[in-house]
């Protein structure tokens, strides 16, 4: 029986990540960008107002450093100046100030040459003809100055870096429209079984709903990938073939679902041993087991055989493809966030294999300490529940070499994606 670390070196092995593409900078968020994005010019371009107020010398507003803190201010200490006109954000035609004047400004507008300082609205009268200065302001106050975010030659977003709405600003406000960046790999999901039935369908005697498809599908999703649900596909070995080179030659990644048990999964194997290595092996974990693994067709697509049990099949989604799915992301941490918490009762784990068990994890608001609940009957050992795997938001994770936690012991839990 091979471990499970074992198993996932050889899934990482396969690991190929799409060539990067050049998208519109709109597709990119969520992508990892493939370049190191070099400013051309600087941000900002001009000396700009970073508040609305009046633009000043400050050496023509000191003396009203003392003024506004009290009614008892001097009248020899007022200051005020005319206002001459507005600068509008977006104005394209060079001003000057003269000394013992202020100009109104709006935030983004372009400085007038000779001014040094922006005096805020709240530290005037808001005069329109004359301003009365309450504060003075000093040279580079509310100014922002040519290259304060970024110098021509600064690196924008660097390569490996995910494109957030952050990213999104900066590739815009330096001018790039487009961005070389890491595609999603795509994911084939298909499900093969004579019993299935599709969800606009009612299941006759006999058959049940196609969960697995739909499932998986989700999973990729969450995972990063472009999924391709094939849904329901044929036992006959003619036809599966056709389906799986099709995905196959489309595909980064093809998981089928219902391979790996039974006389049926013997077909399904046989079919996809005609196309690569394709190897059914006991993993030490549980639930699932027993699981497929090969690399298909003329470029080696990691495919997947997936037990049929829903929460068997996506167990195994999360601890083999999800990570596959991250390091083609081009993703250094491809594993779950991982942390320790206190059980709040005891967990029975299946001796020989590690246990990766529906859990609810949760926060002592006391000490801050994590504490998770496992879910399911007796740790988690009825793998059927695809109910309790609805309300988890964590997996525990048991070492093989370990039968039993008690209550209260520390167990290394790893963290499913947030809901809400």
């Amino acid at each position: 029986m091979r471990s499970v670390e074992e198993q996932q070196a050889r899934v990482a092995a396969a690991a190929v990540a799409p060539r990067p593409v050049r998208v519109a900078i709109a597709e990119a968020q969520g992508l990892m960008c493939a370049e190191e994005v070099v400013a051309e010019r600087p941000m900002p371009a001009f000396d700009q107002a970073a508040i609305d107020g009046y633009a000043v010398r400050s050496v023509d507003v000191l003396g009203a450093d003392a003024i506004g803190d009290s009614a008892g201010g001097r009248d020899d200490a007022v200051v005020t100046l005319p206002v001459l006109g507005v600068i509008e954000a977006g104005a394209r035609t060079p001003t000057r100030l003269q000394p013992k004047l202020a100009t109104r400004i709006q935030t983004g507008a372009p400085m007038p040459t000779l001014a040094d300082a922006v005096l805020p609205l709240r530290w005037s009268d808001g005069g329109t003809s004359r301003v009365r200065v309450l504060r003075g302001v000093r040279p580079g106050d509310y100014v922002r100055r040519v290259g304060d975010d970024v110098q021509p030659g600064d690196v924008a977003v660097r390569a490996g870096t995910v494109v957030g709405a952050a990213q999104v600003g900066l590739l815009a406000a330096v001018g790039r429209d487009r961005v070389l960046v890491h595609p999603r790999p795509r994911l084939s999901v298909m499900a093969v079984g004579g019993e299935l039935v599709d969800v606009n369908r009612s299941p006759g005697n006999g058959q049940v709903y196609d969960v697995d498809s739909y499932a998986l599908a989700a999973a990729g999703r969450d995972a990063g990938a472009e999924v391709n649900r094939v849904g329901i596909v044929s036992n006959d070995p003619k036809k599966l073939r056709e389906v799986v080179e099709g995905q196959l030659n489309r595909s980064e990644v093809v998981v089928i679902a219902g391979g790996v048990g039974g006389a049926a999964a013997d077909e399904v194997r046989a079919v996809l041993s005609d196309l690569g290595d394709m190897e059914v092996a006991r993993i030490a974990m549980h639930p699932g087991s027993v699981q497929g693994f090969g690399q298909l067709g003329p470029e080696g697509v990691p495919t997947f055989l997936l037990p049929t049990n829903p929460v068997s099949a996506l167990v195994v989604f999360e601890v083999m493809i999800r990570p596959l799915i991250r390091l083609s992301l081009g993703k250094r941490e491809p594993m779950r966030r991982m942390v320790r918490a206190r059980s709040l009762g005891p967990i029975a784990s299946m001796p020989g294999r590690k246990g990766f068990l529906r859990g609810q994890l949760m926060r002592d608001e006391d000490s801050g300490d994590y504490l998770v609940q496992v879910l399911g009957a007796n740790g988690g050992t009825s793998s059927h529940l695809l109910a309790t795997l609805a309300e988890a938001n964590c997996l525990v994770v048991v070492p093989e070499e370990v039968e039993q936690i008690e209550a209260g012991e520390l167990v290394d839990v790893a963290f499913l994606a947030q809901r809400g």
